[in-house]
């Protein structure tokens, strides 16, 4: 479920399929919208609960990505098990990327960015 974290930050918290689709087409739909207003936020993307990626997630996932460019925000995956980080490192995936070990170390880099870019 995506979570405003601040007026900058949204945090997804996901889980296994089918609420997995579904909650990246949702984060995808909010960036969308965020674009369109002028005001994308940075988003982290909490893999904790997640044990496995499929074709269509990694697809869903590039697909944020774009948006995130396009929106010129950051796109922060976070918690990631040890079987879907072997899904990364086997497409590629890892270095095309941001990664952050847990979901707090991921939103405060993302304050921590914020902070000094506005300096």
């Amino acid at each position: 479920m995506a979570t405003d974290w601040s007026d900058s930050i949204v945090v997804c918290d996901l889980r296994d399929e089918p609420a997995l689709s579904e909650e990246l087409a949702n984060a995808g739909t909010k960036l969308a919208a965020a674009k369109d207003e002028g005001k994308s936020p940075n988003v982290v993307l909490n893999f904790a609960e997640v044990t496995y990626l499929n074709s269509s997630n990694i697809a869903q996932l590039l697909r944020l990505r774009k948006l995130a460019a396009e929106g010129r925000t950051k796109l922060k995956l976070a918690g990631m098990s040890d079987q879907v980080w072997s899904v990364m490192l086997l497409t590629g995936l890892d270095k095309v990327f941001e990664f952050a070990s847990d979901k707090a170390t991921a939103i405060a880099s993302l304050q921590i960015d914020a902070g000094a870019s506005s300096r």
